[in-house]
């Protein structure tokens, strides 16, 4: 089926091609006309035709000016000129317009079969073009993920040869000649730095998760190569153009990935995720960085570890709760206040039981968390201002307490001042995105804009902005974007020298009839009940 809009300003010529139409191509064509340039540039942007015969001499709005504002929306349709005079005079200013044939009147009816039968040849042609193209994407969306699992597991088995890495490179794009790996793992729940039922989370995530998880990592990493679900974890590898990574860009990665494993588990019923981040290598030697993030998972029990953060090897006395301290620190960096409290009280009430009697060495590991708090809290990107004698008291404030329940307080103190600290940083963040992408919005309303667009500006995926935007709003963006667009329209219709037309395209609509729908549905009346209102 395709659809064919005739226009012309003649009553007797549109009736005579109808007619050609209905005759010669039955069943073929919805047809639908138009009397003059204005109508035709409102009809075509509803009806969205594929072939147009415009005249060339219309009231108002000529042929050439309508063909032109038509082609702005629709690029790919076809014209078809008819004129009574010599086409030569329109050649020039047509040209760029895409115009197929020119007829000249009185036409001929075979003339008009004829270049109906030449655009339809034309439109097969595209439409097969077309299909191929999807079949093409279609074979390749099959194929690059098995063509990723390949080179990712060539790599974390170790089982490829300088040629491999080379062909891989070629098929997967890979300039770099260095790269690092990540490793997800998943499961029910977390237990200290273990995921629990790692063999049912491996099999929902093969049967349902793993295109979820596969997207998600693709839109917060564009470059990101990932392989398939091995248990429970799923490694991929990431292109680097350096041999040592930037500071800057680990901690991006980091942030990141944390954004990514809170997307990851709001996509898949709440199964728990945590992501293990490797050192930069040769991409021969990717197994070497596959191995640095399954360490840097088993060393740490927060939701994101990366290779270089892991303290060097510490051998503690076999009754040190290494785990009341892993939970403090983990709790402290999410901005958790009163979890990192009772942490941190869990740990001065051993130091307590166990070394009451060695008070200098609770004095000065109480200061020793204190002070990594802090040091957390100004690397945590909060905003808090480091200044260099800010703590000279400190020492003196630990020695002269005079009592462990002093001590103990201002110990405490200081981690929930440092706690709520970080999360007001995180709060003040979400806040500074919302109010860029607010920002965004106000510029361009006008425009054609997307969810995707907005995330992109932003350097966020499409599903975490959509999370914070309704957490912030309380409304989705689609829902924020058409409130404030009905507003504009409603204020430009105070305007009365303003077309309906003129105000759905300022605010981003290009075809009036949808903006319709959408005013109505919003304010209970048509844009043009409104526009009277307001002006009476």
């Amino acid at each position: 089926m395709y659809r064919i809009m005739l226009t012309d300003d003649e009553g007797i010529v549109l009736n005579s091609l109808t007619f050609l139409v209905e005759k010669n191509f039955e069943g073929q064509f919805e047809i639908e006309t138009a009397k003059s340039g204005r109508a035709a540039i409102e009809t075509a942007e509803h009806f969205r035709p594929d072939i147009i015969f415009m005249d060339i001499q219309m009231p108002g709005i000529n042929g050439i000016d309508a063909m032109r504002e038509i082609r702005e929306f629709l690029p790919g349709v076809i014209f078809i000129v008819l004129t009574a005079y010599d086409k030569f005079d329109y050649a020039k200013e047509a040209i760029n317009l895409g115009v197929m044939e020119y007829i000249n009147k009185p036409f001929n009816q075979q003339a008009i079969v004829d270049v109906i039968n030449q655009a339809v040849k034309e439109l097969d042609l595209r439409r097969e073009k077309r299909r191929n193209e999807l079949r093409t994407k279609e074979r390749l969306e099959t194929v690059v993920p098995i063509i990723e699992n390949g080179f990712v597991f060539s790599l974390i088995l170790h089982e490829h040869f300088e040629e491999d890495i080379s062909n891989y490179k070629n098929l997967l794009g890979i300039e770099a000649e260095y790269g690092f790996m990540m490793v997800i793992v998943f499961g029910d729940s977390q237990q200290d730095n273990y995921m629990t039922n790692n063999i049912g989370s491996s099999i929902r995530a093969q049967t349902t998760y793993y295109s979820k998880v596969r997207e998600i990592l693709k839109e917060t990493f564009p470059d990101v190569i990932v392989g398939n679900v091995t248990s429970n974890k799923i490694p991929a590898f990431f292109p680097y153009d350096e041999s040592v990574m930037k500071y800057r860009d680990r901690e991006d990665i980091i942030e990141k990935s944390r954004v990514a494993a809170r997307a990851m588990r709001a996509a898949t019923d709440d199964t728990h995720y945590r992501i293990g981040i490797g050192g930069v290598v040769r991409i021969a030697d990717s197994v070497n960085s596959y191995e640095d993030a399954i360490k840097a998972l088993y060393s740490t029990n927060g939701s994101v570890a990366h290779v270089d953060d892991l303290p060097i090897a510490v051998s503690y006395e076999s009754n040190y709760p290494i785990d009341i301290e892993d939970k403090l620190f983990d709790y402290l960096g999410e901005g958790n206040a009163d979890e990192a409290v009772v942490y941190a009280s869990k740990f001065f009430d051993w130091m307590l039981d166990t070394s009451k009697d060695d008070v200098m060495s609770i004095r000065l590991k109480a200061l020793e968390y204190v002070l990594r708090a802090e040091s957390d809290m100004y690397r945590s990107g909060t905003g808090t201002i480091y200044r260099f004698g800010s703590r000279t008291t400190y020492l003196n404030d630990v020695m002269t307490s005079p009592t462990m329940d002093a001590l103990k307080t201002w110990y405490l103190d200081k981690i929930r001042t440092a706690a709520e600290n970080i999360n007001k940083g995180s709060v003040d963040h979400t806040h500074h995105l919302i109010k860029k992408a607010l920002e965004y919005i106000e510029e361009n309303y006008s425009k054609d804009i997307s969810l995707d667009d907005i995330s992109k500006e932003l350097n966020l995926s499409t599903y975490y902005f959509s999370k914070l935007f309704k957490e912030e709003k309380g409304e989705n963006f689609v829902e924020y974007l058409t409130e404030r667009r009905v507003e504009k329209a409603k204020e430009l219709m105070k305007d009365p020298s303003r077309s309906i037309k003129e105000i759905s395209s300022e605010c981003g609509y290009s075809d009036p009839n949808y903006f319709s729908r959408i005013f109505k549905k919003n304010t209970g009346m048509t844009p043009t009940e409104y526009k009277d209102k307001v002006e009476n």
